[in-house]
């Protein structure tokens, strides 16, 4: 609903543009003129312009920042790789530590040692 109002103003906007910009131009593209177009085709063509090449602009700038994006959630994967890898390495260890805790309480102690 909201898009078919935003059509209708624009319609609304081109028409009465159109009603005063009917006088015939000659347009210049280069080597090629075309002539008896008229003022408001101009106009309209120039909007339409433009609003095609923002619109590149943006999607180009999309991808580029798509590109980024990945490339940070791949090093957060890696990241988080690297903190699951240690975490199971430190798990390791602590286990180790109390194995060597619980086997030297079974040793005799030498009172004399150094």
């Amino acid at each position: 609903m909201l898009l078919l109002i935003l059509f209708l103003i624009v319609g609304s906007m081109l028409a009465y543009i159109s009603k005063y910009n009917l006088m015939l131009v000659s347009v210049n593209l280069g080597q090629y003129v075309f002539s008896n177009i008229p003022l408001f085709y101009v106009i309209t063509g120039s909007v339409v312009t433009g609003l095609v090449l923002s619109y590149l602009i943006y999607f180009t700038h999309d991808i580029s920042t798509s590109w980024i994006l990945r490339g940070k959630k791949n090093e957060l994967k890696k990241g988080k790789d690297e903190v699951l890898e240690l975490t199971k390495r430190v798990h390791q260890l602590e286990l180790e530590n109390e194995k060597l805790k619980h086997s030297s309480r079974n040793e005799p102690e030498d009172l004399n040692a150094l």
